[in-house]
């Protein structure tokens, strides 16, 4: 018996750990594969705003509000379009009527975030920016313990510090290449900015991952194109109307106004599908990679220095991301005991932990979220 009682506590601190004996043919999966690759194109797809951003800046173009407003636009026309022509309960008037104030946090949490972090360069140097805006992703987990109810196991959070880890390399090898871009007039305000910016991306992303898993792609996209059309257009008149007046248009600004706002447009309509493939943290964690796409280009395009850390800070980002998605997350149940994650269950095998595409048993069912935003 005391065998049985030892055996039981250990399978219990496995379950807990996420740690098995896997076959490296079980745990490397085409789904597994599909998450990598589709997570770095999200992250390929902030590199193209950033280097469209960094030659408007070059061309002394800074109306970020307006940037943004040109993508919610274009989710406007888009998505919102599709919810006025659906009929009966998921109409855009019965989303409306029911759940108008929580799209209205979320896009107002997710204009605010784009423009405190783009208002931080004034203040604060890129290094700091790079640090503190990794702050996103332990407030995305704290959120997502909370609302979403679930629960990460020891490896997850091993993966998280691998990733983290990695975006020390890049800095480093920022500092060893002199590229200390950014102001230093504010660095409180500006480092202030950083973190206030990165709480309110977990907010959105939260949102963002409770309604694309448990409501609608579509709804999520077309509230997020109202509210963000509405707020971010109320802050550009109010802010930016003498900026937009002075920009001196011609076919190269107004290509790259255009890259971006397709970048963005692409961004914001795929990022919903990986997340809902994944998780809203997972897709956080591809995206520290993005920087380095970022410094790649600028490589080429802005002559920038080069460092081997870029590379070992791709492959450490990567191989952080690798781990915390061959260990999946699981969603604590109203009955179920918090402390104990393999309280009521029967004994796993390392199949039942294994990302899977699509599976449809029982026991995958109830595992879907059941918070409500």
């Amino acid at each position: 018996m005391e065998g049985q009682a030892e055996e039981r506590l250990c399978g219990k601190w496995r379950v807990a750990c996420g740690l098995y004996n896997y076959n490296l043919r079980d745990v490397f999966t085409w789904h597994l594969l599909k998450t990598v690759l589709m997570g770095q194109v999200l992250s390929l797809l902030i590199c193209g705003t950033a280097v469209s951003s960094q030659y408007l800046a070059t061309a002394k173009v800074e109306t970020p509000m307006l940037q943004s407003f040109l993508n919610y636009a274009l989710l406007l026309l888009v998505y919102t379009t599709i919810l006025i022509a659906r009929k009966g309960e998921r109409n855009i008037v019965q989303i409306l009527k029911t759940k108008w104030w929580k799209y209205l946090v979320m896009g107002l949490a997710d204009v605010e975030a784009n423009y405190a972090v783009v208002r931080a360069y004034q203040y604060t140097t890129l290094t700091s920016i790079q640090l503190l805006d990794c702050f996103v992703i332990p407030v995305l987990m704290l959120l997502s313990w909370f609302f979403l109810k679930t629960r990460y196991r020891l490896v997850h959070f091993i993966a998280v510090a691998v990733c983290l880890l990695g975006v020390g390399a890049m800095v480093g090898a920022d500092i060893v290449a002199e590229r200390n871009q950014g102001s230093t007039s504010y660095v409180v305000l500006g480092d202030g900015l950083v973190l206030l910016s990165a709480a309110l991306y977990a907010v959105s992303n939260t949102c963002q991952e409770y309604t694309v898993k448990n409501l609608s792609r579509v709804e999520f996209l077309g509230m997020m194109g109202l509210f963000g059309t509405l707020i971010s257009g109320v802050q550009l008149a109010v802010l930016e109307i003498p900026a937009v007046s002075a920009i001196k248009w011609d076919l190269h600004i107004s290509m790259l106004f255009a890259v971006y706002a397709l970048c963005m447009y692409a961004l914001y309509s795929f990022m919903p599908v990986v997340v809902k493939l994944t998780s809203a943290t997972a897709v956080n964690l591809s995206l520290l990679t993005a920087d380095l796409f970022s410094l790649f280009c600028g490589l080429y395009f802005f002559h920038f220095k080069f460092s081997a850390l870029y590379i070992i800070s791709f492959v450490v980002i990567t191989v952080g991301f690798i781990m915390f998605n061959a260990v999946p997350t699981y969603t604590v149940l109203p009955d179920d005991d918090p402390a104990d994650p393999s309280a009521d269950r029967p004994d796993p095998s390392p199949a039942d932990y294994l990302l899977a595409a699509d599976r449809d048993s029982p026991r995958t069912e109830t595992l879907t979220a059941v918070a409500a935003l």
